[in-house]
Formats: structure tokens, C-alpha cells, sequence
């Protein structure tokens, strides 16, 4: 631990936990359903591996998963309402007015085709096409840490032309087919309507289209987009001359273009890359925004592999004078989205979610959500240099039933150097545990 006692620590945890809970408990009509609802954030920070009903009641006490299921299914209450809290609750600890706004996609392996959204489709998470689920996501990356603030179901075409399907999955009748690029600018709204503090967006070539583009243009925040290697581009007004594919531009840039810089620091040490940095046009931000003024510049950032020498490639917008060092610091920000994927799967069950209705999909994935942000206020607090006391909102004291719990793998895993959140995959004891119930296959 940072610094940090271990008797702090598992306060800081204890109260962390206590205070999660009171914060949810007005989406709940029912004081039933709220305990509910803690007992199944208690099931997300559990050893388990699996983070399956059955798993979720044992630890919870219950002899069977029911109550769990009927917090994702039959329960009312909206994830949305769940969303935007866990959002405002990152932001206490997290907001940095450079923060950066990481859009990415995860998919979520599936058998058969009743569960909301699923279809044959390309995922990264598998590296081919698969029978799964698409979830967008956008992580809130600053200095302080790391969370998940918005989240959004792909339904493929497959799904959104077909109201049989729609109805039988619960899809509300508002909801109609949606790019993924389109889901995620409408969390880049979300973002803004919330005046969410973030200065850039980053996100990878699915999104690098120029409808999002236009929209952060007008929205005054900078950006590194990938796109990929035939995206065309071109300079104007007094730049170098430069026309052409981002390849094409990439392949004829001299040796002396290319300088090594670190995208931030790994497991392994920094992230060390090749890159260029190309200035095409310099423009008025009034073109796109009457109430701002200043000059911006478009350009094309190219990250090559010291390995294997492969090339990726970036469409930028930054104000004026901007530094290659802080465009390639942006886009390095685009791990922390992958850390939490791996994180919330591994660790919280991200991927775990037995529902099939795009309300329990919705629901599962925000407690979720709920669940890593509380790790990502916990892990500020204990990597500080010279830890503070235990916030004020924290340190309330309730007698509840999950008080003295301490979920060991958690804490130490907010403790971890470089806002690593991998913490050992069982606790003593309990490595290598069997389900001491059959697994229950019924599905909401």
C-alpha cells in the first residue's frame, strides 16, 4: 500500500462501501430491493471467480438466486438513473479540467441469439468474428485515476429490424438502430450536458469518422481519433504541402520526422513508440462556434512499433502550438480504458451478466460500473503521496451487515503502483472452490 496503513485501508473500504450504498438507495422504491442491491454490489467484490447469481446468493446468504435476478430483471428501477449517478460519484474524486474522454468498445461472448444484441459480429475481445454482445463504454481518464462514466448496448440491424426480437428482449420502443460511432457521440453529449471537465477525446479507428470530428470541433475540445491507413488527408494555407493516404504520407516521411516518445507507462515499464507529427491547417475555432475564438490545428499523428515497425494513425485537434509530447500523452490515455475492461472482467464480472433483456444488460453493467469507480476513489486515496484523511462523505459510520466485511483482493488492488487495479484471483482459503450449488441456467 501507497503509504497507507492497512487498518486505514480497510476503513476507507468499509466507509467507501457504506456510503456507495446509501447513495443508490433512492433509485429504489422498495428498502428491500436497496439491500438487494448491496448485497449484489457484495457479490461483485467477492473472491468468486464467477461472478454468476448462484455465486452472488452464496455470498449473500440466500439459498438461490432469485433476489439477485430480480435486481437486473423484475425489479423497477433505471439504469440510466444509475449511470449518471455513478458519473457525478466518479467526478468528486476524479475531475481535472485536462481530463481525457476515452471511447472504446468490449464484446461479451454469448451462446444462442435470445440475449439482447447478440449477433455473429466482429469483437477485439475475442480477435475474430463471434457470436457476443457490443458494449461502448466511455472512461473518464485524468491525473487522479480512472472510470467508466457512460456505457451503451450495439443492437445490430439484425436486431433493431426485427420487432418480434425487440419486444421479446424488453428493447424500448424509442430505441432504434444506432452506429457505434453514433452511441458514442451521443455519450460525448451526455458528457457535455453534464459539463463533465475534459479538455480531449481520444478513442480508436471505429470512431475516428467525421461526424464526431464536427461535433467536438464545435464542442471546443481536442482530440486524437484513429483512423485507418487509406484515411485521406491534405494541407492547406501555409503548412508544408501534403496530400494524400495516411500511409502514403507515413511511408515518405524522412527519418529525421520521426522522434521516440513514451505513451505512458505499462506494466512493463514506458510505452515506448516512434512518432511524427504532422501540422496541416490552422483554423479559426469561431468557423465552427461563434462564442469561441482562438486558432486550432488539424493534423496527422503516426505512432510506428519499435518491434515490428507497424503503423497506426491519428486525425488530431489541438489549439494552436500544441506539442507532439502532449498529443501522444493523449492518446496513451486509451490504456486506462483497456485496464478497466480488464479489470471489470476479471475482477467484477463485467462479462458475467446471465440476463437477456436490454434492461438487465443496462443494469448489470452499471452496478458494475458503480463498483470500479468505487476501486478508482479507494485506489486515489491510498496511492497519494501523503494520503489524507478519510474524506468526510466516507467516514460515516452506519451499523450495516457489510460494515467489518473486507474484501482483501479489493483493497489491495486499489493499493497497486501505476493505478493497476490486479489483484490476486482468489483469497485464502478459498483458491481453486467449486460451486457448492449445480450452476442455474434461468435466464431474465
Amino acid at each position: 500500500m501507497a503509504g497507507v496503513a492497512v487498518e486505514d485501508a480497510l476503513e476507507l473500504w468499509a466507509s467507501s462501501l457504506r456510503e456507495v450504498k446509501r447513495r443508490i438507495r433512492p433509485l429504489f422504491s422498495q428498502e428491500r430491493v436497496a439491500v438487494s442491491a448491496g448485497l449484489f454490489l457484495d457479490g461483485l467484490f467477492g473472491p468468486e471467480r464467477r461472478k454468476t447469481g448462484w455465486m452472488r446468493a452464496e455470498a449473500a446468504g440466500d439459498p438461490g438466486p432469485w433476489r439477485q435476478q430480480a435486481i437486473l430483471g423484475r425489479g423497477r428501477w433505471g439504469a440510466d438513473a444509475l449511470r449518471d449517478l455513478v458519473r457525478d460519484y466518479a467526478l468528486e474524486t476524479l475531475a481535472d479540467q485536462d481530463a481525457v474522454l476515452v471511447l472504446d468498445e468490449t464484446g461479451f461472448l454469448k451462446q444462442g441469439r435470445a440475449s439482447c444484441g447478440v449477433a455473429r459480429q466482429y469483437t477485439g475481445s475475442a480477435g475474430k468474428i463471434t457470436n457476443c454482445q457490443i458494449g461502448v463504454f466511455a472512461a473518464y481518464v485524468s491525473r487522479h485515476g480512472h472510470a467508466f462514466i457512460d456505457r451503451a448496448l450495439y443492437l445490430p440491424k439484425a436486431w433493431t429490424d426485427d420487432p418480434a426480437r425487440l419486444a421479446a428482449a424488453r428493447v424500448p420502443p424509442e430505441i432504434t438502430f444506432a452506429t457505434k460511432p453514433r452511441l458514442a457521440l451521443a455519450m460525448i453529449e451526455r458528457a457535455s450536458a453534464a459539463k463533465v471537465p475534459f479538455t480531449w477525446v481520444a478513442a480508436d479507428s471505429v470512431y475516428g469518422v467525421g461526424e464526431i470530428e464536427a461535433a467536438l470541433r464545435r464542442a471546443g475540445k481536442g482530440y486524437v481519433l484513429g483512423v485507418n491507413s487509406s484515411h485521406p488527408f491534405n494541407a492547406w494555407g501555409d503548412k508544408p504541402l501534403v496530400a494524400g493516404t495516411a500511409e502514403e504520407i507515413a511511408k515518405a516521411l524522412p527519418a529525421s520526422a520521426w522522434v521516440r516518445l513514451s505513451a505512458g507507462d505499462g506494466t512493463k515499464g514506458p510505452r515506448l513508440y516512434d512518432w511524427a507529427y504532422l501540422e496541416l491547417a490552422d483554423l479559426e475555432a469561431a468557423e465552427y462556434d461563434d462564442s469561441r475564438s482562438g486558432l486550432w490545428t488539424r493534423g496527422l499523428l503516426v505512432r510506428r512499433s519499435i518491434a515490428d515497425g507497424e503503423l497506426a494513425y491519428f486525425t488530431t485537434w489541438c489549439p494552436a502550438g500544441t506539442g507532439i509530447a502532449v498529443l501522444v500523452k493523449v492518446e496513451g490515455h486509451r490504456w486506462a480504458i483497456e485496464d478497466g475492461f480488464e479489470t471489470a472482467k476479471n475482477e467484477l464480472g463485467l462479462d458475467h451478466n446471465e440476463t437477456r433483456s436490454w434492461h438487465g444488460w443496462h443494469r448489470h453493467i452499471s452496478l458494475v460500473m458503480l463498483a470500479f469507480a468505487m476501486l478508482a476513489v479507494i485506489r486515489h486515496y491510498t496511492n497519494a503521496p501523503t494520503p489524507p484523511k478519510i474524506p468526510i462523505r466516507l467516514a460515516r459510520r452506519h451499523q450495516t451487515s457489510s460494515a467489518g466485511r473486507s474484501r482483501n483482493s479489493a483493497v489491495l488492488s486499489c493499493g497497486l503502483p501505476n493505478g493497476r487495479s490486479s489483484p490476486p484471483t482468489s483469497s485464502p482459503g478459498r483458491s481453486g472452490d467449486a460451486p457448492t450449488r449445480p450452476p442455474h441456467n434461468t435466464h431474465i
